[in-house]
């Protein structure tokens, strides 16, 4: 079993998905809604949970400048291609889901890039 925050922007089906294959998913709405960024960060981090979302920021804030945290799969679903987003993050984790602590993900409907622990894609 795998520990997730979901940031607001986290679509609720991979919620739904991940919690049924009997993963922890913790919507940041029930704890600290309407949270700045670096505190979702944060809480991920003093909860021990990979964070899920769908916020471009969190690229920034913890691939590009650094920022401590336990993971972040970051979901970019264009309109047309939502309704597969819930499977696609489950299947995602099912065979991945060891490998996602200290990494950043970026799953798209056909492509995953997954950052080695130090910053290197390994997937694309």
């Amino acid at each position: 079993m795998l520990r997730f925050l979901a940031d607001e922007s986290c679509d609720y089906a991979v919620v739904r998905a991940l919690t049924s294959l009997g993963h922890e998913v913790l919507p940041v709405a029930e704890l600290s809604p309407r949270a700045d960024d670096e505190t979702v960060i944060d809480l991920a981090l003093r909860e021990e949970r990979v964070l899920l979302t769908e916020d471009k920021d969190f690229g920034q804030l913890v691939y590009a400048n650094g920022l401590p945290s336990v993971g972040v799969v970051l979901l970019r679903f264009p309109a047309g291609a939502r309704s597969g987003i819930g499977e696609t993050v489950a299947d995602f984790v099912s065979r991945k889901g060891a490998e996602l602590q200290g990494r950043f993900v970026v799953i798209q409907p056909g492509r995953i890039r997954m950052s080695a622990r130090y910053g290197d894609w390994l997937l694309g």
